[in-house]
């Protein structure tokens, strides 16, 4: 048998995964991901406990395809990261050559994070039985990954399917996290939704679940299966943003699923209907078939996807 190691990189911890070559998850764990120091140790702990199970397990040399890693920054397809915030990288370096060398020469192949989760996903998750797919991860933020012919497409330095710093509103004036304005993550994240739900409990003295309860996305879709009206609206603002969001991506890619994760996506098929109206209303007729699912990996994803970018 085959196998290969996944290691998806956060900036609290790195969930790890050895897997083998047809795509069964055969062992997981995690490290703490130590940032002090400007993230030295990030890299060689990783090497560190990715040779301990080798001999936990004691797996030959020969028998192991390699690893992938995925990071939370833009990265190449040669594997240079072009820094990472969270891991404290204030540099651009190649992560692959340099923890191929921490492993002895092991092959290592790097892509940033959320198109390795999408690659998870194609490969063994929702959009196994499709053909070009697009994953948008709809969390604290809106990341992304394109699909194309089984393959990560990571644009020239690696941006992309920054699928969260569209521009869908030119008239926004608070700035996003990235500094541009009217950003899709500023409507269709966890973070965004708070922000729409704050926007009309404060527009009016209407009644709502969310006046009795604490103000979170997840509350707010639980809210709308009551059949609360002020959470409906939000809903509604939320998938008209997320649905323009992806008709336009699909004029673009024209892939055959669309594919959300992240924690939003945790709230249930309660979210398609408002996304899937505005997608169809918006999109292009040629592109207009593109199914919408949830993803189905969960956290798995991201070790999955890092551990395919090694298996042929």
């Amino acid at each position: 048998m085959k196998y290969a190691f996944g290691v998806d990189v956060g900036g609290t911890s790195v969930k790890m995964g050895l897997v083998s070559e047809e795509g069964e998850l055969l062992d997981k764990w995690e490290i703490p991901t130590r940032v002090e120091d400007a993230g030295k140790n990030v890299l060689p702990d990783i090497a560190i406990s990715i040779k301990e199970k080798i001999l936990e397990k004691g797996i030959s040399a020969a028998d192991v395809c390699g690893t992938g890693i995925g990071l939370p920054g833009p990265v190449d397809d040669e594997g240079v990261i072009r820094k990472a915030v969270n891991l404290h990288w204030d540099r651009v370096f190649n992560v692959a050559e340099e923890l191929s060398g921490l492993l002895d020469g092991m092959k290592v192949r790097a892509g940033n994070d959320a198109n390795v989760a999408a690659l998870g996903e194609y490969w063994r998750g929702a959009g196994k039985d499709f053909g070009d797919m697009v994953m948008v991860t709809l969390g604290t933020g809106v990341g992304g990954g394109i699909i194309h012919h089984g393959k990560i497409y990571a644009g020239v330095t690696g941006a992309g399917g920054e699928i969260g710093h569209l521009c869908i509103n030119p008239e926004e004036t608070i700035k996003c996290n990235c500094q541009n304005s009217g950003c899709l993550e500023q409507y269709a994240s966890a973070t965004g939704i708070v922000r729409l739900l704050k926007e009309e409990l404060a527009a009016s003295d209407e009644d709502s679940e969310m006046r009795h309860t604490d103000i979170s996305a997840k509350n707010m879709w639980e809210a709308v299966k009551h059949g609360d009206a002020l959470s409906i609206r939000v809903a509604e603002k939320f998938g008209y943003y997320l649905g323009l969001g992806l008709s336009i991506i699909a004029g673009v890619v024209n892939p055959e699923v669309f594919v959300l994760g992240g924690g939003v996506s945790m709230s249930g098929d309660v979210i398609l209907p408002f996304i899937e109206k505005n997608f169809t209303e918006h999109a292009f007729h040629a592109c207009r078939d593109a199914k919408i699912l949830r993803a189905t990996l969960g956290n798995d994803a991201g070790v999955m996807g890092a551990a395919k970018l090694v298996i042929d």
